[in-house]
């Protein structure tokens, strides 16, 4: 079985937009980690640049990364944040 790691940005456009994203992260974070098959999830505000955020996402197989996906698609993160650009790289990692 492959581990999915995701790794990439979310880049907001104002400051505001990433405030909102910040509001929002605490329960997307708790509700992702305690899915079946969550490794790792990471979602981190820059420092030096307060609209971009570093994720780091690992789920045990594509079914569980799927899940997830299928899961986030459908709720209030998904919504708030629909159309802020994202630089993500998803790969595919044997155990």
């Amino acid at each position: 079985m492959a581990r999915v790691t995701l790794s990439g940005f979310l880049i907001c456009r104002t400051l505001e937009e990433a405030d909102r994203v910040s509001e929002l992260l605490r329960d997307h974070i708790r509700l992702t980690r305690a899915e079946p098959g969550c490794l790792r999830f990471e979602v981190l505000r820059s420092h030096s640049d307060p609209t971009r955020f570093a994720v780091s996402e690992t789920f045990r197989d594509r079914t569980a990364f799927e899940a997830h996906q299928a899961r986030a698609a459908t709720t209030i993160w998904a919504r708030a944040t629909k159309g802020i650009p994202r630089e993500y790289e998803i790969r595919e990692e044997t155990a």
